[in-house]
């Protein structure tokens, strides 16, 4: 998993982690509480995303996730299948709502297809992102509610 998140920090244009950012607290953070999920492709991890509340107690009923799709593999709808999984899987668990805190308003694959998916902007960071080649950029976070089946 390392292997298909690590190239994405060095590329500096979707996550506010930046090259260095360490293994261990990779590892820390992608394994501390719910296994995350992969996305295969002959056997080869090509996607992943790691799901849960977006905040203990008072704000547990609304879920949040971190995804990650290979450089190589992007633009083959893998997003879209793990967005929609955790989506499934946050009705499943009983969450109300999924939230993102912060979505790169450049990263224009992910904000097209949030918004496909039915996300909304709940909020403007202005400028909260410092883009390697566009300077600094907005971030937003993003909301819709999980209608129960």
């Amino acid at each position: 998993m390392w292997a298909v998140f690590q190239p994405l920090l060095e590329g500096g244009d979707a996550f506010p982690f930046g090259a260095a950012f360490p293994k261990s607290t990779f590892e820390l953070h992608w394994f501390s509480s719910q296994p995350p999920y992969v996305a295969c492709d002959g056997g080869r991890i090509v996607g992943m995303y790691k799901m849960g509340a977006n905040y203990p107690d008072h704000g547990a009923h609304v879920a949040s996730a971190t995804y990650a799709v290979a450089r190589p593999a992007q633009g083959r709808g893998i997003g879209r299948l793990l967005v929609e999984h955790s989506l499934a899987q946050a009705r499943r668990e009983g969450f109300l709502a999924m939230q993102f805190n912060y979505v790169v308003g450049s990263n224009a694959a992910a904000m097209a297809l949030y918004r496909k998916l039915g996300f909304a902007i709940a909020g403007t960071l202005p400028q909260a992102f410092r883009h390697r080649e566009l300077g600094l950029v907005d971030a937003f976070v993003l909301h819709r509610f999980l209608e129960q089946e």
